[in-house]
């Protein structure tokens, strides 16, 4: 009978200190992330590849987030052996882009 009272007597204070974690915690809501439809994993090559070249920085208004679309007159650069990524630096930031559809496929940070 003791050790059924001290149980419950943890037990209650558990949920206790529990509810008092619970009245800490903040949400905070963010925008969701701009995403593709698919995933697209690009080869370490593509990206040692991009890294290495030097291209001129090209101003460009907006935000550089992986699913926007580059427009012209912003020139993509070919990745020798893989004609599915092309390569360009906007914003001082290093992206590959589908050559396609000109949209970022991924970010080089």
């Amino acid at each position: 009978m003791r050790n059924t009272i001290i149980l419950a007597g943890a037990a209650a204070l558990m949920t206790l200190s529990a509810s008092a974690h619970a009245q800490e915690t903040v949400i905070i809501q963010q925008a969701p992330p701009v995403t593709s439809q698919s995933t697209i994993i690009v080869p370490a090559p593509v990206e040692t590849y991009v890294l290495q070249r030097e291209v001129r920085s090209v101003p460009y208004e907006g935000d550089v987030l992986i699913g926007r679309v580059i427009e012209d007159p912003v020139e993509l650069y070919p990745v020798d052996g893989y004609e599915d990524y092309s390569y360009t630096i906007v914003n001082e930031r290093r992206v590959i882009v589908n050559p396609q559809t000109r949209e970022i496929i991924q970010i080089i940070e």
